[in-house]
């Protein structure tokens, strides 16, 4: 037995529920929440770009290298999170899916790769 409290009575707000435009928006949001997680580690980078130079004593060139390094896929991050965005964004429109970029993926994966045995190995030259 089911109480009324448990019925799905369609959206909040009253109306009537439309699946098809219901999940368009929360592809939309969806789209617009990954769109920030790209800032929000492109802001990340950009604070090991000042933090990785500016903690280090003895390993001041791979320091600085790691930086720049770090800023870089700030901006590769910032870039690719507004293509990404626009183009899912005109798929969305179109009723169609578009699959990211395998290379730019693997190229941020590579870079990440690099930047983390850089950081190894300041540490181990700091140690």
């Amino acid at each position: 037995m089911t109480s009324d409290r448990n019925r799905d009575t369609g959206p909040a707000g009253g109306g009537s529920f439309d699946s098809a435009g219901d999940a368009t928006r929360r592809t939309h949001l969806a789209n617009e929440r990954t769109y920030l997680a790209w800032w929000r580690t492109g802001l990340a980078c950009m604070a090991g770009s000042l933090g990785v130079p500016a903690l280090t004593s003895g390993s001041e060139t791979l320091a600085i290298v790691a930086g720049v390094i770090f800023g870089l896929l700030a901006i590769s991050c910032f870039v690719y999170g507004l293509v990404r965005y626009q183009q899912v964004n005109a798929a969305v429109h179109r009723g169609e899916y578009v699959r990211p970029d395998a290379r730019m993926l693997a190229a941020l994966a590579g870079v990440g790769i690099i930047l983390a045995l850089l950081v190894v190995a300041i540490v181990l030259v700091d140690a």
